[in-house]
């Protein structure tokens, strides 16, 4: 059985006391929401924080403000079953409401918060493992080691972003708040990430992610596929993220965002230019696939083989595609690699 190591938790009821108990207690202390991540990664030794700063009872991070027209403002400790169900979310932007619906399980949905989600830790096969299996392979440089067991050549870390709910909110043009020390500052989401497997986060130490504002979803299509190897519960392999703006049936504005394939959520500009100002064909759909395959760049790191992982980027970009456009997919004699599985989204 594997055990949490001793540590103290303190209950602010306030953002401002609890920006003041991590400024106190400095690099001994860490954030926990839902905790639904942090915790199992303590019991694995990934994390040995002496203090934990709890956010639960801070209520002002609990909700979701405004409307699908002014813009919504979800606090950062809204749980993912709260987001997924809320009324305009849904609506409005559904790839946001399916990314927190799968995420896990529905007893984890229900802990686990849609900031947890945005700043969950990167994942490896040779990181996420017992202490003892960590052990045993003398470590890898995210935690106790000094060299990348994926690519023992590189300098960094090549862990991957595991969160659902970050490229979508990348793709939906998404913003966040920042509490801190120095004060507070707002950014857009894609400047939160790094590509970095340790330190794949630009908020500063002692900062707190508060709210994750979404703007206005006028004539707005959004969708989210995940591929995961179990269909009930599982970290993603690949997450495919598209948001288009629409006029009509032409494309104003395109974001295709990519998860799981580096240590930040990878956005596909490319794919996304090629849609712009265009109707939604089949074959415009197929060439904006294909040079959406071509940021995905997946390694030995994570459940499924890269190869594969590769070639279904193209294939879930297509199928999101064809399903905002409102075109059927096609047959597996027209297309079989569409429909080669090993999982489904």
């Amino acid at each position: 059985m594997m055990r949490l190591p001793p540590f103290t938790y303190l209950a602010p009821v306030s953002v401002t006391d609890a920006t003041k108990l991590m400024a106190d207690h400095g690099a001994d202390a860490m954030l926990v929401a839902g905790g639904t991540d942090l915790y199992p990664n303590m019991k694995r030794r990934q994390f040995e924080p002496k203090v934990l700063v709890g956010l639960r009872g801070v209520r002002e991070l609990v909700g979701v403000r405004g409307s699908a027209q002014s813009g919504l403002s979800i606090g950062s400790g809204t749980t993912l079953t709260a987001v997924s169900r809320h009324a305009d979310v849904a609506r409005h932007h559904p790839g946001l409401a399916t990314a927190a619906g799968v995420v896990s399980t529905p007893q984890l949905r229900n802990m686990g918060t849609l900031g947890g989600n945005v700043c969950v830790d990167t994942r490896c096969n040779y990181y996420n493992q017992s202490y003892q299996w960590r052990k045993a392979v003398n470590f890898c440089m995210k935690k106790d080691g000094d060299i990348c067991l994926v690519a023992p050549g590189s300098s960094k870390c090549w862990a991957v972003s595991s969160s659902d709910t970050a490229p979508v909110l990348w793709s939906l043009g998404a913003t966040v708040r920042l509490v801190g020390p120095a004060g507070e500052r707002v950014i857009p989401i894609s400047a939160l990430y790094r590509d970095d497997g340790i330190q794949y986060l630009s908020k500063q130490p002692g900062e707190i992610l508060t709210d994750i504002m979404v703007p206005v979803a006028e004539e707005l299509r959004s969708i989210y596929l995940k591929l995961r190897r179990r269909g009930s519960f599982d970290f993603p392999v690949l997450g495919v993220a598209v948001a288009l703006g629409m006029e009509g049936d032409v494309v104003r504005q395109a974001r295709i965002v990519l998860g799981a394939v580096a240590s930040l959520p990878r956005e596909a500009a490319e794919a996304g230019r090629l849609l712009q100002g265009q109707r939604l064909t089949p074959e415009l759909i197929d060439r904006a696939a294909e040079a959406a395959a071509k940021p995905s760049k997946p390694l030995d790191n994570t459940d499924l083989t890269h190869p594969y992982r590769k070639k279904m980027t193209r294939v879930f970009v297509a199928r999101a595609l064809r399903r905002l456009a409102g075109l059927p997919e096609p047959m597996a004699r027209e297309r079989p690699d569409l429909f080669n599985e090993e999982a489904k989204a």
